[in-house]
């Protein structure tokens, strides 16, 4: 199977009557990631942007600095990712047992301690000031790059955005984790990082874990259309990131770096 989706046959149940009918299905598939041949993790995804997503995992788990540590990441199928370390470069070992699902990532730490990630950038000194009108436009900015998800509203996406509202980047996948990954992935072989400045908006809820990928690439505002956890709040006035939740409309609540919201857009009061 390849691509994103994927047709299937279902039986439509409306007005006590039944229909047969095709129905279009977002991809689910594992990928393998190996370093220097030897797996290293499993995780369930939306096919596409593979690289992108071996890159931005290993980047955000702590396993790789800077892609000088990587001489080559290549697919050796459609679903398994090669990673082949730099001479003389080892990747950074994790206590993590790698064994993740679409759901969540986060599965298999040992403890709280293990996860909390250091970050090598410092999103508290980030200087950055949103609007709320601007991070308001962001939910629809997004749902309209969505193409397969309004195919199939079966994919969670994640966008990079600048201050000014403008998307630099989009990934989806069936797994929240995956579709950050793959932004940070995408940013890590571009040269981007640290993503001062930006604005990272998620489609679904703000986990521990998201904000950590946040954090390890130094994004200093991650927003979310539904409710973040208590520990992601934790971890977000932990390092200084501004953390959004229920950005619906002209609503949002800000559960930390409140100081980086403008709620009231002084280019518009000046007019």
């Amino acid at each position: 199977m390849s691509g994103k989706t994927t047709r299937w046959r279902v039986s439509r149940v409306r007005d006590d009557a039944v229909e047969q009918r095709g129905d279009l299905l977002a991809v689910e598939e594992p990928l393998e990631i190996r370093i220097d041949g030897e797996p290293l993790t499993v995780t369930m995804r939306t096919p596409g942007d593979d690289i992108d997503l071996a890159a931005g995992f290993l980047y955000t788990e702590g396993l790789l600095g800077s892609l000088d540590q990587v001489r080559e990441i290549r697919m050796c199928d459609e679903n398994v990712a090669a990673v082949s370390p730099a001479a003389g470069a080892a990747l950074a070992p994790s206590s993590r047992n790698f064994v993740t699902t679409s759901a969540c990532g986060v599965c298999g730490k040992d403890s709280i301690e293990a996860i909390r990630v250091r970050s090598r950038f410092d999103v508290a000194a980030d200087p950055v000031r949103v609007s709320a009108a601007v991070l308001a436009s962001l939910p629809d900015r997004l749902r309209h790059a969505q193409r397969v998800f309004a195919s199939t509203g079966g994919l969670h996406a994640a966008g990079l955005f600048t201050a000014a509202g403008e998307l630099l980047v989009l990934r989806e996948d069936v797994g929240r984790h995956n579709a950050v990954d793959k932004v940070a992935g995408w940013a890590l072989r571009s040269g981007r990082l640290p993503l001062t400045g930006c604005v990272l908006l998620v489609s679904g809820r703000a986990s521990f874990e998201l904000v950590q990928k946040a954090v390890m690439i130094g994004v200093p505002v991650l927003a979310a259309v539904s409710a973040p956890s208590s520990l992601a709040a934790s971890l977000a006035s932990e390092t200084g990131l501004t953390l959004v939740g229920f950005l619906r409309g002209a609503t949002m609540n800000l559960y930390s770096g409140t100081e980086r919201v403008l709620v009231c857009d002084p280019v518009a009061s000046s007019k």
